[in-house]
């Protein structure tokens, strides 16, 4: 088995042990579903996370969970107190934390759902010029469209063009918002028709403008029961938003369904990651079974023509084990860097995550490794094997400004936990 490969991650801490990765907040605090950006020109490393305490500082009407920050002035190697970047008075909750850095200015974005005491969800932005110690007011993304849920952003290298994807109350039905004045105005656009309900998961906005999201689709029997094929798509614009289009990447079988305490069936289902490392060069990552019921395993394809066509789906993770999530990045020049999520031996309840890259826009790929490497007994949830259950809908992988990587991920004892937020840094 590949458990036995060594860990090519350090954890952010001088002094402990070189290969095993860390909690953000090691203290008894309560977390999941990070996302992660790096700027691209100076050592700023952010991550967002969804807190289950209340903000510091906040002692009355503070939203429960919030959206709290943790910043790395020095690519990883550290990182400085937790923060809330929106206390947002009158908010009830927070959740699904998304965030970019504006590739030319450092600038740093987010879109996260906001709810209201009425117990009503909608997606917000919100933007930072000083490296995170200052966040503007939420300005609303979603226009007039009633409850938005799990939005995706992307930002252009400039940052005047901001593109954000959710679902819609309509059964999931798929949306994108779109600011061209740095986020202060947006208008709303209904992508999709049908019983098919849109996940988005990972989001670009190519050098040439062309913004490409990458987004899994169901078909619900019930409430949480999937039916039929899973299907995995990337919705593009090359037009500035004004014109859309649906490329379906690949249709797989629904895999198995989560047993964890609290789970619903569909937990491990429909997830998707696209990168462009060339001009013209995609590579999407998904997760899908042979047959129903089966083992799901992580693949990925590739376009030569900007995402119009696709090739047949190369499976990447382990035979026989159930594995979902994968996470893409890219430094450009053909590197591409994946995650995923695997079960070790077979066991529904030991899950790792692994890491793999690849130097030839991934028609070959690196000998996969263990990131998820911290030993026995760090939480109570971390044994020899692997840790208990995926914590939270989200993780990330994002590429410093040295070229180095860092990967987050959520772990917990169950679908409802508690659990915390977890990451590695490459030496």
């Amino acid at each position: 088995m590949p458990g036995s490969l060594r860990s090519s991650l350090t954890p952010a801490s001088p002094g402990s042990d070189p290969t095993s990765a860390r909690p953000i907040r090691p203290s008894a605090t309560d977390d999941w579903e990070p996302a992660v950006a790096a700027d691209a020109r100076e050592p700023f490393v952010y991550l967002l996370t969804t807190r289950f305490t209340a903000p510091p500082g906040c002692s009355r009407q503070c939203p429960l969970p919030h959206m709290a920050l943790t910043v790395s002035r020095d690519g990883g190697a550290s990182w400085g107190a937790q923060r809330a970047i929106c206390v947002c008075q009158g908010s009830k909750s927070q959740f699904d934390p998304t965030i970019e850095v504006v590739p030319n200015t450092g600038a740093v974005y987010s879109v996260f759902l906001n709810g209201d005491r009425a117990g009503g969800f909608s997606s917000v932005f919100v933007k930072s010029a000083d490296h995170g110690k200052t966040w503007t007011d939420p300005v609303r993304v979603y226009g007039n469209v009633a409850w938005t849920d799990k939005p995706e952003i992307a930002t252009s290298l400039s940052g005047k063009d901001v593109y954000v994807s959710w679902n819609g109350p309509q059964g999931g039905d798929l949306y994108v918002g779109q600011s061209h004045d740095f986020g202060a105005t947006w208008r709303q656009q209904k992508l999709s028709t049908g019983d098919r309900y849109y996940y988005a998961y990972d989001a670009r906005v190519l050098a040439d403008g062309t913004a490409v999201f990458a987004e899994s689709s169901l078909v619900y029997a019930g409430s949480k029961e999937v039916t039929g094929k899973v299907w995995h798509h990337v919705i593009l614009s090359r037009d500035g938003g004004d014109t859309w289009q649906n490329v379906v990447v690949a249709k797989v079988a629904t895999g198995e369904e989560c047993v964890a305490e609290g789970c619903s069936p569909d937990y491990y289902t429909g997830q998707a990651s696209v990168v462009s490392d060339a001009s013209g060069h995609l590579v999407a990552a998904f997760e899908g079974a042979s047959a129903t019921g089966r083992p799901q395993r992580v693949s990925i394809a590739r376009s030569r023509d900007g995402g119009r066509t696709w090739s047949a789906p190369q499976a990447l993770s382990v035979n026989g084990e159930n594995a979902t999530g994968p996470r893409l990045a890219s430094s450009g020049g053909g590197n591409v860097r994946i995650w995923y999520m695997q079960t070790t031996n077979d066991d529904p309840d030991t899950w790792n995550v692994w890491y793999r890259t690849s130097a030839d826009g991934g028609a070959s790929w690196s000998a996969p490794v263990r990131i998820s490497d911290a030993p026995a007994g760090a939480a109570g949830y971390v044994h020899a094997g692997g840790f208990d259950e995926i914590y939270g809908d989200y993780g990330e992988v994002a590429v410093t400004s040295a070229g180095k990587t860092v990967a987050v991920w959520g772990e917990g004892f169950s679908y409802t936990g508690p659990g915390g937020t977890w990451f590695n840094v490459q030496r």
